[in-house]
Formats: structure tokens, C-alpha cells, sequence
């Protein structure tokens, strides 16, 4: 395989998929992980150049490492990881529920910390390796909504620092990738997205798109390792009480 390869956590559904087509697009073999969704990962394969899907639950830990072992084994250019798959449900600051937090936990923090170790150990490449993981703009602009989502981010985000401090090769880089609003999230509707996409200090929509150019900078520009990029038309720079989900029903 002449081509680059790049896996994609999540990479046939919403963001996940934006980065999927513009990887396939500037000439990558992309390697789609679906979760429970391996008919839509196939369709979207299909329509690409040079791609394929992986399935696996993200909650088991171990099933992971043993897929990024199995495409260390074949893939002889993998040059990139991009831990892009959440899970994002509601609990509160007065009362954390336990099996939101532990799942949270493990699909947002934990898993994809554990697979990127595993990356940087196994993985053969023409070059450096470089990682990218999904943060959130809720890492500089908090609130108590969406809770143990958000403490989960900022698990992963602390990794990310550590992750690259620990590499001994200026090759190997890793980065952190925070979007704001972008697509409807969770039960809103499109109409309330319009409002509460726009909760940022350019009053704009910023697009899945975006989030891909700044992605595909990283797997070749020379920002330092351990820093994160906010695509969020400004939004982390604002201080909201709430989650603009709720703020644009207000």
C-alpha cells in the first residue's frame, strides 16, 4: 500500500465522518472504527478511494489494544491516530450518576489514552507518528452541565501533555483538537442548533469542515507536541453558565 494510513475512532458518523472524507481525500488509507454501526462505516467506505472499517466497543478496553495490534501488524505506513468517538449524556454537578461516569470515563479517557500508548509502541511509519485527540472547548470554558463528559475531557486532555513529554522522538507528536457547538448535540433539535451554534464570539456557525483542515494541518505541520487547537469561533474565550444547549432554549 503506497498510501498514508490514518485510523479514525468513530469516523462514520458526524465529525467522525468529516474527517474521514477529507483524510480519504488528500490521499490517506483511512481506517473507519465503527462502534455499533458497521453497515453505515461500510457505506461510507465504499465511497471512498482506499479505506476499510474496523468494529469494536470502545467499553472494552482490551478488544481495543487488540485491534490497534492487529493493524500494527499489517498496516506498514500508519502514521496517524485520531481518538475522535464519545459518548456525551446528561448528569448534573449536584449528583454524578455512576454508570454515565464510568462510561464516560472509559470511551472519552481511558480507552482512547490506553490505544494511543499502544499506537506509539506498535505502530510502523514512514516517518513520525502523530496523534490527535478530540478534546472540548468546555476545557477553558466549563460549565455543570454534561458532567462527567466534561471531567472525562479534561482526563484525556492532562494525557495529552503527559503523552507527548514521554516521547523520545521530535517525530512523534501529539496533539489535542477542541471543537465548540457544531452539529446538534444530544436531543436538540436543528432549529435550536442554529441559536446555540452561534453562542460564540464571531457569532457564526463553525463547521465539521474546519474541525478537518485543523486536522489535517497537524498530520503535517510542526505545531509543538502537547498543544491543543480550539475550533470554536471563539467560544472558549466566553464564560457561559450552561450548557448553550440549554442556554438557546431559554
Amino acid at each position: 500500500m503506497s498510501r498514508p494510513a490514518v485510523l479514525i475512532t468513530g469516523g462514520a458518523k458526524r465529525i467522525g465522518a468529516a474527517l474521514t472524507r477529507a483524510f480519504a481525500d488528500a490521499g490517506w488509507h483511512v481506517v473507519i472504527h465503527v462502534g455499533h454501526s458497521p453497515q453505515t462505516g461500510a457505506e461510507l467506505a465504499a465511497t471512498l478511494p482506499s479505506a476499510e472499517t474496523v468494529q469494536c466497543d470502545l467499553l472494552d478496553g482490551d478488544v481495543a489494544l487488540a485491534m490497534i495490534d492487529q493493524l500494527a501488524e499489517r498496516l506498514d505506513d500508519w502514521r496517524m491516530l485520531v481518538n475522535c468517538a464519545a459518548v456525551f449524556q446528561p448528569d448534573t454537578a449536584q449528583a454524578i450518576d455512576p454508570a454515565i461516569f464510568a462510561e464516560a470515563m472509559t470511551v472519552n479517557a481511558e480507552t482512547p489514552t490506553r490505544m494511543s500508548q499502544r499506537f506509539l509502541a506498535r505502530a510502523r511509519a514512514r516517518g513520525g507518528r502523530r496523534m490527535i485527540q478530540f478534546l472540548d472547548m468546555k476545557l477553558l470554558n466549563p460549565n455543570p452541565d454534561f458532567f462527567s463528559y466534561t471531567m472525562a475531557k479534561h482526563a484525556f486532555a492532562a494525557g495529552v501533555k503527559m503523552l507527548a513529554m514521554a516521547q523520545d522522538r521530535a517525530e512523534d507528536r501529539v496533539y489535542g483538537l477542541a471543537p465548540g457547538a457544531m452539529l446538534p448535540s444530544f436531543d436538540q433539535a436543528e432549529h435550536e442548533h442554529e441559536t446555540s451554534g452561534r453562542m460564540n464570539l464571531l457569532r457564526r456557525l463553525t463547521m465539521p469542515g474546519e474541525l478537518a483542515d485543523a486536522a489535517l494541518w497537524l498530520s503535517e505541520g510542526w505545531l509543538a507536541s502537547g498543544e491543543t487547537l480550539y475550533i470554536d469561533s471563539g467560544q472558549h474565550l466566553l464564560a457561559q453558565p450552561r450548557d448553550v444547549l440549554y442556554l438557546a432554549r431559554q
